[in-house]
């Protein structure tokens, strides 16, 4: 779906209305009713260039907010207008040539049909009417500011409307990120049902009770273990939840991440944003846009980011470096290649074990305590990423119904990773006994795809059909080559102990305790292909049947060695080549309502990790079956999704406590629930986003005891809602308010249940004031985090000594300019 705005007014996002083939509705509105063919004129200036693009200019030029399907100006060139014309006269010369023409229908809606299916109620000039309609932005546009996306890429690859998709996706748009202030990609996530933080060291989250293991996409391409993921580069943020290993392999099946970054414009911007806040919180961003050439056949954009901040917890800090450039070349109206790069910079210092957990519920110590070592600071043991990412992607149209898409990306990762992991607590609980890793690693990471799509009919079957390669290849050497020498864990007695109560840092010099040989070497390689196929059947225009499956062939090997060798490892390796389907159905009787249900089977990562008697373990699966209503209320602007489902996943490694070296394997888990999602204008003042979960998890099949028990992280109730009020008046014209709750209810801290995390509440605020001045729109902007002020836990590494608290009451403000 393709749309476009005036300058001078908002307009909202918008599903496309059906009225039935060969119709595809336009809806125009103005900011007050006036009539097409009323006598006055405009200048226009208008170059030759792709229709889309021309109707934008043609908006904005006109004062008008239209909206129309993507796919009917693709490939279509607009002759311009230069001139002066009324509205009317100029959108005809707009459209001559390109077999597009509008019309209007008994109720007085304009349409855009192709001209060989127009009736003889057309004509070569519009009657005068009174425009009315629904009108929603570009995905990429600055200038988008709803919360509502009606659209998602990855359910389905194909760009389907939500309410024609029978799976669950849920959106966090840019807006919703500026208006709460987010930094990182798991503090905008918070706003998805069934979703919570997980990793701590890397970017991962917990999605239908399960651990995403540290693995995002970006723009439909996986990537494996990132630090610091930033959102300044982002468009929106998309979660599919459940098994989505049919279209991108080896996922985990409580569902993925997937970034979609921002793209090149066609029209120039530029924005400037600086923040601050609380223990010495700065970031300064930058996006820049616009045409390189004359006749936009080249279009570029630039994100920059730097943050650099303290944190509530002593002796932890970060500083973040990103550059992004992306390019955009359309050297006619058929193809389109999109190129990326980013640099990343990340310096943090670890913080990946906070509180410990005494008896069932974590320790009464300040949760600013810091349970590693002030050395990581005080001597320059900060962890380190440099990542490099080169991304490109391209697509061939061979005519209105078929397409092919090739995308590409590759990312070199380093990191030299120091931290000071507490161990254990002494029978007094009061001393914690520290061990030391040090080493550098290095990941080289290669994701590529090919997509062939096509749209056809059988009869009275209208097919959209995607078939499908992919790979996927990830090589990891970590251990010796960094400046130190590689150590793999040492005795926790090398690091005297730290009171938690009274903690009393040594600020011990760590090179001191580096081995004088290496003691560590450690290689991880994967190797992934995929051959899929998916068919979306319509029938009627109202129902949707998906099919599709996947063939995989998988390969993973690891080892190690204690001498610090690559040489010396023996890679133990492990190949699976399974095959899984996925099948959906979804009923619309109505356009504000969608009845679905699908069935869908995962396969996650091939186990690489050996039991203590030497065997591979089994690789974990998953299957998932779901029903859900969706609606669209509000003229659809307020888009909901409600589901139901049972998720189960199996062969889940855990380590053997027997043989901390070594892996036992989980039977299977359980995890069942309801999700509820609402995104969207309720009123022309009043946006909201807000989502309810209930996950019911159990172990089912465990031979360590845990059976019966509840699985660890996941609290059984928790939700949010966030909402923002735009004053419309002349007198508060510019000012928004918003404010959200987010609930987290209790959760088992592990697997035997032996000890819990409290739930909490957290309360935030904002307050922004926009304003225009000699066409420049400067936004200031002030954020109040967790107003409650309370302490509250958001993650469990799911040992007694990996707790993670969150931040209290937190102050940020804003200021961007942009134009």
């Amino acid at each position: 779906m393709t749309h476009h705005q005036p300058k001078a007014q908002r307009i909202r996002k918008q599903q496309l209305l059906k009225l039935g083939p060969p119709a595809l509705v336009v809806a125009w509105a103005l900011s007050t009713p006036i009539v097409m063919g009323a006598e006055q004129v405009i200048t226009f200036d208008i170059p030759p260039q792709a229709l889309g693009s021309a109707l934008g200019a043609y908006a904005d030029a006109a004062d008008v907010q239209l909206s129309y399907p993507a796919h009917l100006t693709t490939g279509l060139k607009s002759p311009g207008v230069s001139g002066q014309y009324t509205a009317q006269q100029a959108l005809q010369k707009l459209l001559q040539g390109t077999g597009i023409t509008p019309r209007t229908t008994a109720n007085g809606t304009i349409t855009l049909e192709k001209a060989a299916t127009v009736g003889p109620q057309s004509s070569s000039t519009m009657p005068a009417v009174t425009v009315t309609g629904k009108n929603v932005f570009e995905r990429y546009s600055p200038t988008n500011k709803e919360y509502a996306v009606p659209n998602a890429i990855s359910a389905t690859k194909t760009d389907t409307p939500i309410m024609e998709t029978p799976v669950s996706v849920q959106m966090v748009s840019r807006s919703v990120m500026d208006d709460q202030q987010v930094v990182t990609v798991q503090e905008a996530l918070k706003n998805v049902s069934g979703v919570q933080a997980a990793e701590a060291f890397y970017d991962g989250v917990i999605i239908r009770g399960f651990d995403t293991s540290g693995a995002t996409f970006r723009n439909g391409l996986r990537q494996d273990a990132i630090s610091g993921l930033e959102t300044a580069n982002l468009s929106q943020i998309e979660v599919l939840k459940g098994p989505s290993s049919v279209l991108y392999g080896r996922i985990q099946p409580g569902g993925m991440i997937n970034l979609v970054t921002k793209r090149a414009l066609d029209i120039p911007y530029f924005s400037v944003q600086q923040q601050f806040g609380s223990y010495d919180f700065y970031r300064t961003t930058v996006d820049v846009a616009g045409p390189l050439l004359e006749d936009k056949s080249l279009l570029g954009r630039m994100n920059i980011a730097y943050r650099s901040n303290n944190s509530f917890r002593d002796y932890v800090s970060q500083e973040n470096i990103l550059i992004a450039p992306t390019v955009t070349w359309r050297p006619n109206d058929k193809f389109e290649v999109n190129v990326d790069y980013e640099y990343q910079h990340y310096t943090f210092t670890d913080d990946e074990y906070a509180l410990p957990a005494i008896g069932t519920r974590p320790a009464n110590i300040p949760i600013s305590t810091y349970l590693q070592d002030a050395s990581l600071t005080n001597n320059n043991h900060p962890d380190v990423q440099d990542k490099n990412l080169v991304a490109m992607d391209w697509t061939y149209h061979f005519n209105d119904n078929w397409r092919v898409t090739n995308r590409f990306k590759y990312t070199a990762v380093d990191y030299h990773q120091t931290s000071v992991w507490p161990a254990y607590l002494d029978d007094t609980n009061t001393y914690v006994y520290r061990g030391l890793w040090n080493t550098p690693l290095h990941r080289d990471t290669y994701a590529a795809n090919l997509d062939l799509l096509g749209s056809f009919d059988t009869g009275f079957l209208h097919h959209d059909t995607l078939i499908g390669f992919d790979f996927y290849r990830m090589n990891e050497k970590d251990g010796p080559g960094g400046p130190d020498i590689g150590v793999g864990s040492s005795h926790p007695d090398a690091i005297p102990p730290l009171n938690i109560y009274h903690p009393v840092y040594t600020g011990i010099d760590l090179t001191q305790l580096y081995p004088n040989t290496p003691n560590f070497a450690y290689m991880r390689n994967q190797n992934w292909y995929g051959l899929y196929f998916q068919d979306q059947i319509t029938l009627w225009d109202k129902l949707h049947i998906l099919g599709g499956g996947r063939q995989d062939w998988a390969l993973q090997s690891s080892g190690e060695s204690s001498n610090g060798e690559f040489g010396d490892i023996q890679l133990n390796k492990v190949s699976n080549n399974p095959f899984n389907p996925r099948v959906g159905v979804l009923y619309q009787p109505w356009d504000w309502l969608s009845i679905y249900g699908n069935y869908s089977e995962s396969y996650g990562s091939a186990n690489v990790a050996r039991a203590f008697d030497g065997h591979v373990l089994s690789p974990e699966t998953g299957q998932q079956g779901e029903v859900g209503v969706k609606t669209q209320f509000f003229d659809e602007r307020l888009i909901s999704t409600l589901a139901f489902y049972n998720l189960t996943k199996q062969n889940i490694p855990y380590t053997d406590p027997d043989h901390p070296k070594y892996s036992l394997a989980l039977g299977e888990v359980r995890s069942r629930g309801i999700e509820l999602d609402i995104t969207g204008r309720l009123t022309d003042n009043l946006s909201v986003i807000g989502n309810y979960t209930y996950t019911d998890t159990k172990i089912t099949k465990s031979s360590n005891g845990d059976q019966g028990n509840e699985f660890f992280g996941v609290p059984l109730n928790s939700g949010s809602l966030w909402t923002k009020y735009e004053f419309k008046d002349e007198l508060l014209n510019g000012l928004s308010m918003g404010t959200g709750a987010f609930v987290r209810g209790e959760r088992q801290g592990d697997n035997a249940n032996t000890f819990q995390l409290p739930g909490y509440v957290r309360w935030d605020a904002n307050v922004a004031y926009s304003f225009k001045q000699a066409g420049t729109k400067i936004t200031t902007q002030f954020n109040v985090i967790n107003l409650l002020d309370k302490v509250y836990y958001d993650r469990t590494g799911g040992w007694n000594m990996a707790i993670y608290p969150g931040q209290p009451l937190t102050f940020m403000g804003s200021v961007r300019v942009e134009y």
